[in-house]
């Protein structure tokens, strides 16, 4: 077993190899298929070294903080990370927390200062709702900090932990053009219902949307984007303005997350005119999978939530124990279509029991 506590000395000692290991910086990077526990992804960059000394007194104590306890998909979260707990219980003892909500920015950043101030904790995971804050709010830590979901840009963050939100969406883009083909539309244009104006995670999945598109022959309307601020509720209304302005109906509209792309998919549901229209998600949900099965949404691309969390803890360990770790370890994505609806829908239930 190792002790905890003496690897500050060493963490110190490494803190030149340390400052480069910024977890900010491009987001475009993803696996092809998904990620299995225990094994980090090979991205191609040089791994940070943590500095870290093993010992030996007791499992690690580490505070991991959710964007918020209350969604299937952190949920999910919880699950991988309480897995590896689970396999491992002389090695780490979690704290896990978030808030009620997503919007409650500064409850999450209430919680990540008072962990900060707890002697006890050994290292921090943290999936931030405002990246600058925390990133502020880190940068007088002496202990290893690790964001998971979404990047914090800061010379304190050892490693990134998540999905390649770019690279995801532009698997996404292309698998509905190839579909929107299928289905018999010859001008292929797309509108994306969007996400927080400004937020990272939103412009990364953006960006890889506009790439797949047009990449693969399509046309991604930048001009007719719909910011619904990521909750099913604004996505409807953005739904009834698309189809307003489109009576014709449109080739595929692609959303931020699944939340978005169902209420639209509901939405535009008896409208002839949207009968073809590919409906492109993002996240995976169980929710969004049974929808997939039923026909309302035509796809999704899902993140592998429960790595996000198992692969969190596990690189966090590593750090601790000394090891050198890869400044983005990434999960991987599944672009879900009928054909794999189910068992993914069977493996996320599995996880949750």
């Amino acid at each position: 077993m190792m002790k905890k506590k003496n690897w500050l000395a060493a963490l110190l000692a490494g803190a030149l190899v340390l400052s480069m290991a910024a977890c900010g910086g491009n987001d475009g990077s993803a696996a092809d298929t998904p990620a299995d526990n225990g094994a980090q992804a090979d991205t191609g960059s040089a791994p940070a070294d943590s500095g870290a000394a093993p010992a030996a007194d007791g499992p690690f104590e580490i505070s991991m903080i959710l964007k918020t306890n209350s969604a299937e998909f952190w949920q999910l979260v919880q699950a991988g990370a309480e897995a590896y707990e689970e396999e491992h219980p002389d090695l780490v003892k979690l704290s896990i927390k978030g808030p009620a909500a997503e919007t409650l920015y500064e409850e999450q950043l209430n919680m990540v200062q008072t962990d900060l101030a707890v002697d006890s904790y050994d290292g921090y995971l943290i999936a931030p709702l405002q990246s600058e804050a925390v990133a502020g709010q880190i940068a007088n830590t002496t202990k290893p900090v690790i964001a998971f979901d979404t990047r914090i840009d800061s010379d304190k963050c050892l490693a990134f932990v998540g999905t390649g939100n770019k690279e995801a969406a532009k698997q996404g883009a292309i698998a509905a053009v190839e579909a929107a083909k299928a289905a018999g539309w010859t001008e292929i244009k797309c509108i994306e219902i969007a996400g927080v104006q400004g937020d990272a995670t939103n412009t990364a999945r953006m960006e890889g949307f506009r790439e797949g598109v047009n990449e693969s022959g399509g046309e991604f309307l930048d001009d007719e984007v719909q910011y619904a601020n990521a909750v099913g509720d604004l996505a409807v209304t953005a739904m009834e303005g698309i189809i307003s302005k489109h009576p014709e109906g449109i080739a595929i509209i692609c959303s931020n997350n699944d939340d978005m792309a169902l209420a639209a998919a509901r939405t535009a549901k008896g409208n002839p005119a949207y009968e073809n229209t590919i409906f492109l998600g993002f996240d995976g949900q169980i929710s969004a999978c049974e929808s997939v099965l039923s026909g309302d949404l035509t796809m999704t691309a899902a993140q592998n939530n429960f790595d996000i969390g198992y692969k969190a803890v596990e690189t966090m360990v590593k750090v601790l124990q000394g090891e050198k770790v890869d400044e983005f370890v990434d999960t991987g994505t599944e672009i879900i279509t009928k054909e794999n609806a189910q068992e993914r829908i069977d493996r996320m239930s599995g996880y949750l029991k």
